[in-house]
């Protein structure tokens, strides 16, 4: 069965490495500011940067959390990830299997 989950989010952060990622998700996880980090890779991601257009290989965290541990999730990649402009964006969950949204909120809560 299906519910809502306005308390649960999406977020998508990608890296420059295997290593970084790993290192993201594991504190993520450490923490209790992650439930779940699924590492895509390699991702080709081409963005606009300094005027310029570019690309590489990164590696794309999907990481699944309470929507109100965004502020935190993004302070703590921030503060392991190397790059000057990361991307951190939450992406709202409309509606899941009630009991892995329930496992979301379980596994993220305040010990």
């Amino acid at each position: 069965m299906t519910t809502p989950a306005p308390q649960a989010c999406v977020v998508l952060v990608t890296t420059g490495s295997e290593a970084e990622a790993e290192t993201i998700a594991t504190a993520l996880l450490e923490e209790r500011l992650a439930a779940c980090v699924n590492i895509l890779s390699p991702v080709r991601s081409l963005y606009r940067w300094q005027g310029k257009i570019a690309g590489d290989r990164e590696w794309l965290l999907v990481i699944k959390t309470r929507a109100e541990r965004f502020a935190a999730v993004e302070a703590r990649v921030r503060s392991l990830h190397s790059y000057e402009v990361p991307e951190v964006i939450s992406l709202p969950l409309l509606a899941g299997a009630a009991d892995y949204l329930d496992w979301i909120l379980a596994e993220t809560a305040d010990g």
